[in-house]
């Protein structure tokens, strides 16, 4: 009788050691496309190292902006994540709601030593305090079928480096056959801001009190989408669509984000030799050139102290080099993290036969910069009415007046007016 007292106490106590030293953390990601595969190596690489914490992928939501409205809806039902990957231009909408964290005292006072370098902060820091790290790097890059560039009558090794050029090469290609199509760009802020970026424009001035981009850049940019369909006979295909056709063989040129190319790449196995071209890069003065900086950054969103320590030790682990290099070599974004780049024992082998993936993480080094997000609770309803312009000016209407036009109601709705 003492005995098996003895043992069913022992049970008890071991039972209650386990699941007190197990500490689950809830992990909210978006673009399963993209993450999924990538996330569950993450989450399985981490918790071999952290045995006492136990990580769970909620289910992705399919975008970045949809993904942060279902965030705010779990918040005021109470049941949100512990952390959530969000885009780098969405995170402060988390962070004027009074959701994220500030991560400064986790940080200590040397985040250099980390590989955190000062521009990488910059992404997710706002009126000094860091709300956010970036996990993963991306900018618009060109990607080009040399197949059909060829039978166009181009060449690789004189490809375009400007517009006018680009949309020439487009519309040969576009004029092969009635199932080739020359060119392609999502009407999307982001990919705008990266053509505004490219002309030396912003979106708004540097105390974001007011928009900018209805200057001559931010014209000029919007009406390339127009150019892209007149002079080159872009189709209207959805995102997935385009997707879908590039690694299919029959879209010559496509503008997308360079975390694609690892899925690209995949899809286009022997059909042909997927090729990385730079953006063009339009301004005169390269200095006010930037491009966007796509990708996602991490968040803590949990308030409860027993739950934050290992919140930021998951953070942290995905935004190092060891988990930088999960990413990089998963998804095709460039890494985040400055010893990922610095070390060759990280990434040394994986350039040296994936050069098309230096091509962007190099444009990253060379004009990266904020994606802009538009203050305040209107911020996501600020891009769909961006996206709703670019598809106005795409179908014809006038680049010049829908811009201006566009300026003004951001005006209003963000109240700058």
């Amino acid at each position: 009788m003492r005995k098996t007292l003895l043992a069913s106490v022992f049970a008890i106590a071991g039972v209650t050691g386990v699941n007190a030293q197990e500490t689950e953390i809830r992990v909210h990601y978006a673009i399963p496309t993209i993450w999924a595969d990538t996330q569950k190596t993450l989450a399985d690489a981490f918790m071999e190292k952290h045995p006492d914490v136990k990580i769970t992928l909620d289910g992705a939501a399919e975008g970045y902006e949809d993904g942060v409205q279902r965030l705010l809806r779990e918040s005021v039902a109470g049941t949100g994540p512990d952390v959530a990957y969000v885009g780098l231009n969405l995170w402060r909408v988390l962070e004027d709601r009074g959701l994220a964290q500030p991560l400064d005292g986790f940080l200590g006072d040397e985040p250099l030593a980390q590989g955190y370098t000062p521009a990488l902060l910059s992404l997710g820091r706002f009126q000094d305090t860091q709300y956010a790290l970036a996990t993963s790097a991306s900018t618009l890059v060109m990607y080009v079928n040399p197949v059909l560039v060829e039978k166009a009558g181009g060449s690789m090794e004189e490809f375009p480096d400007t517009f006018d050029g680009v949309i020439e090469l487009a519309a040969k290609i576009n004029a092969l056959d009635g199932a080739t199509d020359g060119v392609w760009i999502g009407r999307h802020d982001w990919r705008f801001q990266s053509l505004l970026g490219s002309h030396g424009g912003r979106p708004m001035n540097e105390d974001e009190s007011d928009i900018t981009f209805d200057g001559p850049e931010g014209i000029t940019a919007a009406g390339l989408y127009q150019r892209f369909a007149d002079e080159a006979g872009m189709k209207s295909y959805s995102e997935n669509d385009a997707r879908q056709a590039f690694p299919a063989g029959t879209l010559g040129i496509m503008f997308e984000s360079s975390s694609l190319q690892t899925r690209f790449t995949e899809g286009a196995g022997d059909k042909f030799d997927l090729t990385v071209k730079p953006l063009p890069v339009a301004a005169e003065d390269k200095s006010k050139v930037y491009f966007p900086t796509g990708g996602s950054a991490i968040v803590m969103l949990t308030d409860d102290e027993a739950k934050q320590q290992a919140a930021w030790d998951y953070m942290a682990f995905v935004t190092g080099p060891e988990g930088q290099k999960i990413i990089v070599e998963n998804t095709g974004y460039a890494p985040a993290n400055a010893k990922v780049i610095e070390d060759e024992a990280y990434l040394g082998e994986f350039y040296a036969s994936n050069p098309n993936a230096r091509v962007a993480h190099t444009q990253v080094a060379n004009y990266a910069g904020p994606w802009y997000a538009y203050p305040g609770a209107e911020g996501v309803a600020a891009t769909d009415l961006i996206a709703a312009s670019l598809v106005e000016v795409t179908e014809g209407a006038d680049a010049e007046a829908t811009t201006k036009d566009l300026a003004e109601t951001l005006r209003d709705l963000l109240g700058m007016n």
